[in-house]
């Protein structure tokens, strides 16, 4: 796998890219918190972009299927490079507008940019070498989040806003040239003859395929459960930022949680060898409540930087995990369909959460919230594991399936 270019040229665009993202993440936060007092309306502005993202995600998918992943790549790098520019008027405007004009056009960007990158991984790689690939491209992305938070923090205090989005520009203009030096063979053999077969067809020929592969869609179901944190991280972030009175404190929560996921992205092929494929997603599932019960003594800061801990190896674990059952699974000819499918549904759990998350800080805090999370996480993963011991579902039995939806399901 490591003589292969274009898995040197993914992970280093991912490293290059990811800088650039995490640095105006943390630029976003830093705008709204001079700008916006209300949790809920900062909840509100982020949803905007993610509404945006689950208008689009059924058009993305289809298009994704259709065109050579290539070309998406390149087309949704480019928009990610020109969404910046908004962001920088924003700064020298003042004006939240313009701001919600970048969160809208980078997500449109994201909504085509990670399900052809999700749908052109198994194409790059082979199949033994998924879990590795998976792991390696969480690991960078997570180092990117790590370099690019910290990088953030040292800019603020010695120089202004607006060169955080100059730093994504240079990112963003990097990802676009390793974008096209990518070589991905999409017009011979089986993948030609699955994309005649398959891809022709709308977006809602997903929700077939995922009946027949119920494996698949019990992971898809499963990866809510982590979203309930992940949709609220940064709100949470900001708030915990308050009542500790440390602005430090930022950087590292993103630290302490990007080293552990990093961590457990390494020790999930190790545990994978000992643990069945559901034991590992559904134990690193409930540690995801585990890690929101922490949160309830959010004014400690080691009890905040376990639980971030906690959160980030669960996450490094469980992702990985779930990414190779639907690589391996899915029937090549639908990926760009179900990824794009699989980032809407993240987007609608994201936008609820992200509503709610801005709602109860406004009127309860965080440590009445972070409960409410903990019990619902616990009682998601508890559904689930009874659901599919009731149906049999059987999450460790790849099944090879290239062109066409299976009469039987597993």
């Amino acid at each position: 796998m490591w003589k292969n270019r274009n898995v040197w040229i993914i992970l280093s665009g991912e490293l290059i890219a990811g800088i650039g993202l995490w640095t105006g993440i943390i630029g976003n936060l830093e705008f709204m918190q001079e700008k916006i007092p209300s949790d809920f309306v900062k909840a509100m502005i982020l949803s905007v972009g993610l509404l945006a993202g689950i208008l689009v995600g059924p058009l993305a998918g289809k298009i994704i299927d259709q065109q050579a992943k290539k070309r998406i790549l390149v087309l949704a790098g480019a928009g990610r490079l020109i969404s910046v520019v908004f962001m920088l008027i924003a700064i020298a405007t003042g004006s939240v507008w313009w701001m919600i004009a970048f969160v809208v056009s980078i997500q449109l960007a994201a909504t085509f940019y990670f399900p052809a990158l999700q749908a052109a991984i198994p194409l790059v790689v082979k199949d033994d070498d998924l879990l590795t690939m998976n792991g390696m491209h969480m690991n960078v992305a997570t180092i990117a989040r790590v370099s690019g938070t910290a990088l953030a923090g040292v800019i603020l205090v010695y120089w202004s806003l607006s060169s955080l989005y100059w730093i994504s520009i240079i990112a963003y203009g990097l990802l676009l040239i390793f974008t096209f030096m990518l070589r991905i063979d999409e017009g011979e053999g089986t993948e030609a003859a699955v994309k005649a077969e398959g891809a022709k067809g709308g977006f809602m020929e997903v929700f077939p395929v995922l009946k027949a592969y119920p494996a698949v869609g019990m992971t898809l179901v499963m990866t809510l459960i982590p979203l309930l944190f992940l949709g609220s991280f940064n709100l949470i972030v900001i708030n915990i930022s308050e009542i500790q009175d440390s602005a430090s404190i930022k950087g590292l929560i993103y630290t302490c949680e990007g080293i552990a996921f990093m961590i457990g992205s390494f020790a999930v092929k190790r545990i994978a060898l000992k643990w069945r494929t559901t034991m590992i997603l559904f134990f690193f599932a409930s540690m995801v409540a585990v890690a929101e019960f922490l949160l309830f003594f959010a004014q400690s800061q080691i009890a905040t930087l376990a639980a971030f801990t906690v959160l980030g190896f669960s996450l490094g674990c469980f992702f990985p995990t779930a990414m190779v059952i639907f690589q391996k699974q899915m029937p090549k000819a639908y990926h760009g369909r179900f990824f794009s499918f699989r980032n809407m549904l993240e987007r609608v759990v994201f936008q609820v959460v992200l509503l709610a998350t801005g709602a109860f800080l406004d009127i309860v805090g965080l440590q009445v919230m972070v409960i409410v999370f903990g019990v619902i996480s616990i009682s998601m993963t508890t559904v689930f594991f009874l659901q599919m011991k009731q149906r049999k579902i059987q999450l460790e039995e790849p099944v090879i399936a290239e062109s066409i939806i299976p009469v039987k399901s597993i």
